[in-house]
C-alpha cells in the first residue's frame, strides 16, 4: 500500500460544483421498477466519507434517475447495522470492520452476525496515522502513553481499532475521546486533546486543516510497530503516506491500512446495482476532480475484497471489465 500524492479540493464548494451537488434533482428513476429513492450511509464531517459518499451518490442519482439522500452516521460500524436494518440501502465501510461485522466478532456487534451486506465496489485504502501539537512535544506513537488521546467517531474505523492498536503496542493513553473528525481537531487546538489520530482517505481533511491554523507533528509508526500490527490484525497492510500529501509533514510517513468498499443490502435489485457500479466506476476522472481518494476507485481494486460476498449486480460488471470475481464471492 503506498499512498501518492492527492491534490487536495480547491474548496469543498467547488469540488462539488462539478457534480452539481447544489442542485435537488426530481426523482424519476429510468426502470419504472427501481425504487424512486434510496438512502446513503455515510460520516460525520472531517473525514472522507462525508465527501465522498455525496461525490458517489450523485453519479449514481444522475446515472439511474433515482434520489439519493445522504445520512450523517458515526462511520462504518453504524453504516452496516443501518443497511442490514435496511434504515438505508447504501453505505461505505472498510473491510476490517466489514469482517467483524460478517463473523459477528468485536464487541459492536454483540455477537451478531450481518450477513445481508454486499459488496459493491473498491473505494480506496484507509492509512493509520495522527497529528500532535509541535509545542506538545510528541513527535511519535510511542509517547502517548498516558496522554489524552482522540480517535474520531465510537463508531468508526479508528474507534474502533485504534484503542486496540494502542494497547497491543503497549501505549496506553490516560483517555480516549471519541468524536467527529472536525469535533477531534477543535479538542487539539484547545488544548484538550494531546493527540489526534485517524484513520480515513488522504489528505484527511481534519488534519490538513490542522496544519492550517499552527504548527503540527505527523505521528506514524516504527518499523517494529508495523510488524506487531499486521501479526495481530491480518486486516491491516504495511503502507506509506508520501510526504507530499500533506503541506508540512516534511517526511514519508510509515502506516497500516485498509481498504473501503461501498456496500449495499442484498435485496437491490441485480440491473439497478449493475448500472450503479457501473457508473461509478466507468467515471473515475469525474470523480477525481471532486474527492482526491477516489484515484484508488478502480475496478481493478475488487481484488482487495477476499471475503465479503459481492452483489450479483456488481459481480457482472466487474467481470464484464475482465476483474475475476470467484463464484463464492457472489451472493444474492
Amino acid at each position: 500500500m503506498t499512498i501518492n500524492r492527492r491534490n487536495m479540493m480547491a474548496g469543498a464548494g467547488a469540488g462539488l460544483a462539478v457534480l452539481g451537488l447544489g442542485r435537488q434533482a426530481t426523482a424519476q428513476p429510468r426502470n419504472p421498477a427501481w425504487p424512486r429513492a434510496l438512502n446513503m450511509g455515510t460520516a460525520a464531517p472531517g473525514g472522507t466519507y462525508a465527501l465522498y459518499g455525496p461525490a458517489w451518490g450523485q453519479i449514481v442519482q444522475e446515472a439511474t434517475g433515482i434520489n439519493i439522500s445522504f445520512r450523517t452516521t458515526q462511520g462504518p460500524n453504524q453504516n452496516i447495522i443501518l443497511v442490514q436494518r435496511r434504515e438505508v440501502e447504501l453505505g461505505m465501510v472498510t473491510m476490517g470492520v466489514a469482517l467483524q461485522a460478517w463473523n459477528g466478532e468485536g464487541a459492536w456487534t454483540q455477537g451478531n452476525k450481518f450477513r445481508d451486506i454486499r459488496a459493491l465496489f473498491p473505494m480506496y485504502d484507509t492509512p493509520f496515522h495522527g497529528i500532535a501539537l509541535k509545542r506538545s512535544g510528541i513527535t511519535q506513537m510511542s509517547q502517548l502513553a498516558g496522554k489524552n488521546v482522540g480517535v474520531g467517531p465510537r463508531g468508526g474505523t479508528p474507534g474502533t481499532y485504534f484503542p486496540l492498536m494502542l494497547d497491543r503496542l503497549g501505549y496506553k493513553p490516560a483517555t480516549i475521546r471519541f468524536g467527529s473528525g472536525s469535533d477531534m481537531s477543535g479538542q487539539l487546538q484547545d488544548g484538550l486533546l494531546d493527540a489526534f489520530l485517524f484513520a480515513s482517505g488522504v489528505p484527511i481533511p481534519a488534519f490538513s486543516e490542522a496544519e492550517t491554523q499552527g504548527e503540527v507533528n505527523f505521528l506514524d509508526f516504527t518499523a517494529e510497530d508495523v510488524t506487531k500490527l499486521t501479526q495481530a490484525f491480518p486486516e491491516l497492510s504495511a503502507g506509506t503516506v508520501a510526504g507530499s500529501t500533506y503541506r508540512t509533514a516534511g517526511r514519508d510517513l510509515r502506516v497500516v491500512g485498509m481498504f473501503n468498499f461501498a456496500i449495499g443490502h442484498k435485496s437491490l435489485s441485480d440491473d439497478l446495482v449493475y448500472e450503479m457500479v457501473k457508473a461509478v466506476l466507468s467515471q473515475n476522472a469525474r470523480l477525481k476532480q471532486v474527492i482526491a481518494a477516489g484515484s484508488e476507485t478502480l475496478a481493478s481494486n475488487a481484488s482487495k475484497n477476499t471475503f465479503l460476498p459481492f452483489h450479483p449486480g456488481a459481480a457482472r460488471y466487474l467481470r464484464e471489465v475482465g476483474q475475476t470475481i470467484p463464484d463464492n464471492l457472489v451472493l444474492a
